[in-house]
Parts: structure tokens; sequence; C-alpha cells
């Protein structure tokens, strides 16, 4: 899935509940991510939430990670995260749109202010990831 189909399903349901529902079955669908992984050191810092990002460096050059919470809506927001920069460069990671496709999806008017915090923590979390 690319940034376009992900806005195109999320266009798929006139009702939010039912985006919710959506999103929360992406995070499902996340690679587990081991659980020795999950320390403080790799938790993202702002979220009211557990996070955590794990870098994975499987394809040198391109930004490669696994991403967990104890949130299922976050961890919906990390599966989008997924398809916006996973396998990108750290070019195209400067270059997503996160906030046209953010409001595209219709998130900004739906989650909470820490929610949307916490998102915003998770994408400088990458940048910094794709930048070192």
């Amino acid at each position: 899935m690319d940034a376009e189909e992900l806005v195109d399903n999320f266009d798929l349901f006139d009702d939010w509940e039912d985006r919710y529902a959506y999103l929360i079955d992406l995070g499902r669908k996340l690679e587990p991510m081991d659980a020795a992984d999950k320390t403080e050191a790799n938790k993202v810092k702002g979220c009211l939430s557990q996070v955590w990002f794990v870098r994975t460096d499987e394809q040198p050059g391109r930004l490669t990670w696994k991403g967990d919470s104890d949130s299922s809506i976050v961890k919906g927001l990390v599966a989008v995260l997924q398809v916006l920069y996973a396998g990108k460069t750290p070019e195209e990671v400067a270059a997503v749109d996160i906030d046209g496709i953010f409001g595209q999806i219709g998130l900004e008017r739906h989650l909470s202010m820490n929610r949307r915090n916490g998102f915003y923590a998770m994408v400088t979390k990458l940048r910094e990831f794709a930048a070192a």
C-alpha cells in the first residue's frame, strides 16, 4: 500500500467509527515487535500511550523500522506511518507531506490534541532515524 491507496481506503468510510475500526485493523496487521525491543531507550517521547520504535537497517540507505504501542488506535497510527515512511530514502522521508496526508485522512479533526501531539512525536522520531 502507498499513501494514495491509504487515503483512498479511508475515503471509503463515511462514518468515523468505521475509520477508527479500519485504523485499529491496520495496527493489528503490523509485524510483531520483539518484547526485548520494548525498552525505555526505544520509547517515543511525547506520547501518552507507550510507543516503541526501533530501527532495523534492513535496507542500507533506506528507513526500515518496527513500531508498537499499548494502544490500539496508536498502533494503527504506527501502521499509517509504516505506509508513509518505510523503505524511503532520507530525501523521500523529508518530502512526505504528513500534514496534507493527515488532513486528507481526516485525522486532524478526529484525534484528541494529545494523540495528535503523540503522532507528530512519532513523525519526528522517524525523521531523526532517516537523518542518522
